[in-house]
This record gives C-alpha cells, sequence and structure tokens, in this order.
C-alpha cells in the first residue's frame, strides 16, 4: 500500500497479509462469542434477547450505511460476506456490535445506573475496547480507512491511522442505541410471550432511530462542521467530554445494584477483544512502529483490566 504525499517520497504500508489463520481465527471466535451471549440471554429472558439480536442487526446496518452510502472504508476478505465486493461486510463485524454492547449493558445494569448514565458509561466501555482492536486490526489489513485515495499517511494520520470520527461513531452508536432501547424498554411490563412483539418493536424503532441520527450526522453536520473549522478531533472530544460528564454529574443517582455472581457473558466479551488484540499487537511486531502508539496500547489495555476486574472483584464480593 503507497501513498504520494505531494513531491515527498511514497510512504509505505510496511506491514504484509496476515498470517493464513488470523482472519478465520478472529471470524469464528466472535461467533462463539455471540454463542455464550446468546446462551445467557435466553436464560435472562425476552428482553435480554431482542437486545442482542437488535445490536447484531444494528451493527450490520450501520456498517452497510458507512461502507456503501458514506464510502468510509471498505473492509478485507473474510468466511462469511454480506453484499456485493467491494462493498461488501463482514458478517462477524455485525456480530461483534452485538455482543460489545451487550456485555456493555451487562456491566452497567448490574451497578444500579439510571438510563442515561448507563448509556454513557456503556460507550465508553465500547470506546476502551475499540482503542484496542482498531489500531491492530487495521494494520492486520481486516479493513482500510482509505488514505490512500486522500493522498495521506496510512501509519500516522489522526491516531495512528484511524479517522477521529470513527471513534465519535463508536460513542454515538453505543450511546443511542442503549439509550433509545433502555427508554422504550422502561414502559413495556412483563417478561413473557405476550410480549415479544413488544420488545421486538422497541428493538427495530430503536436500530430505526439510532440510525437516522448517525446516518444525518455523517452526511449532513459532519461537513458542515468541517466547512466552518470545527475539525473531527475537535468534535471527537466535545462529545467524549459531553459523556463524561453525565457520567460525573448523575453518578451517585442509582438504584440499588444487582448483587449476584458474575457470568461467563459478563466478562468474556471485553476480555477476548483486550487480550486477543493486545496479543496480536506484539506478534506481529506493531509495537516497534511508533513507541507512543505502543504506551497508548499498554495504558488502554490497564484502564480496561482495571475496569473491569475491579468490577469482577467487587460484584463476586457482595454476591
Amino acid at each position: 500500500m503507497i501513498v504520494y504525499l505531494n513531491s515527498m517520497p511514497p510512504v509505505v504500508m510496511p506491514y504484509g497479509a496476515a498470517p493464513a489463520y488470523c482472519f478465520p481465527l478472529t471470524e469464528y471466535t466472535v461467533y462463539v462469542l455471540f454463542v455464550i451471549c446468546l446462551m445467557h440471554a435466553v436464560r435472562k429472558g425476552i428482553p435480554y434477547v431482542t437486545y442482542l439480536i437488535g445490536g447484531l442487526l444494528f451493527g450490520l446496518l450501520l456498517e452497510f450505511v458507512d461502507v456503501y452510502f458514506l464510502k468510509g472504508y471498505t473492509y478485507g476478505r473474510f468466511n462469511i460476506m454480506i453484499g456485493a465486493p467491494p462493498l461488501d461486510i463482514p458478517f462477524w463485524i455485525g456480530v461483534g456490535w452485538g455482543v460489545i454492547i451487550y456485555s456493555s449493558r451487562l456491566y452497567t445494569e448490574r451497578l444500579g445506573f439510571s438510563i442515561l448514565v448507563a448509556a454513557a458509561i456503556d460507550s465508553l466501555l465500547a470506546l476502551n475496547i475499540d482503542l484496542t482492536m482498531d489500531v491492530t486490526a487495521y494494520r492486520l489489513h481486516m479493513w482500510d480507512w482509505g488514505w490512500v485515495s486522500l493522498q495521506k499517511d496510512p501509519l500516522n494520520s489522526q491516531w495512528f491511522g484511524i479517522p477521529y470520527n470513527n471513534y465519535f461513531g463508536w460513542l454515538m452508536v453505543v450511546f443511542s442505541y442503549s439509550w433509545f432501547s433502555r427508554l422504550f424498554e422502561k414502559r413495556i411490563r412483563g417478561n413473557t410471550l405476550v410480549q415479544l412483539l413488544y420488545y421486538i418493536g422497541v428493538m427495530l424503532l430503536s436500530i430505526f432511530i439510532s440510525e437516522i441520527i448517525l446516518f444525518s450526522y455523517f452526511k449532513y453536520i459532519s461537513d458542515a462542521l468541517q466547512s466552518i473549522g470545527v475539525l473531527s478531533l475537535t468534535r471527537l472530544l466535545t462529545f467524549l467530554c459531553f459523556i463524561i460528564a453525565i457520567v460525573v454529574y448523575r453518578w451517585n443517582r442509582r438504584t440499588k445494584p444487582v448483587a449476584s455472581l458474575l457470568s461467563l457473558a459478563d466478562w468474556i466479551v471485553p476480555a477476548w477483544f483486550h487480550g486477543y488484540f493486545f496479543v496480536w499487537f506484539f506478534i506481529a511486531g506493531f509495537n516497534h512502529e511508533n513507541p507512543w502508539m505502543t504506551i497508548f496500547a499498554i495504558l488502554n489495555l490497564i484502564i480496561g483490566i482495571m475496569l473491569h476486574y475491579g468490577y469482577f472483584m467487587r460484584r463476586t464480593r457482595q454476591a
């Protein structure tokens, strides 16, 4: 992969294709995570099943919108692809969205936060996972951000080759789906088959509203802000501060936390995403590329461990 920067020498993406086993290992492991989450959701009831399935469908739809309409990026070749090349989407990406959104909700639900705070923390937990995943997966050629066509350095543009808009999208995607789903669910009582259609309606309505917001932002609002000098990094930091402010301001407005032993579904998703892509970061030699990138990768992993290990120990003691 070569990029020409005006009269400068070509900037080369120094990493070749990932080992042959990397893509199928990644893809099928995510399917296993989905089965674990689905088994947990079935035991918990209809609201959890529809929330998990809705996260999967939401992930596939937003990826389709990004790839087909917004032309934000393209994907590498996996075994199960949806659509026609080169604008097709790996099925496991939608599944990944589903399990990340689902596991984040399990985390916040046990702590007894209000709907708004829970949605905000869900989005921060998902961002923590993506900060570990994206830098590594991009260098493994799982997806391509199109820096070549933009004539920019593929390794150092924005956040080590990852657009700031990507992280803005992660925050907005998880926050909007989590918030709308919980908000609409509040009006439903019961957990029987009679309520199934209501929960399906909640799922579809949450997806629809969230997609409209996301598409409108990236299709129209983002360009308008860019034209008046509000850069993508500024937008990301502003929205991130907004999310953090929600958490800080309403932190103490909690109900009684749920005291029960954690299941496999509570921790396996963040543990796998952090561990798997962090290990690949070093196996593939990406740690030699940029010392700052390596420092941030280690710090982000430490933050993830502190968040989930501390949460795990607290729930275990309470149970």
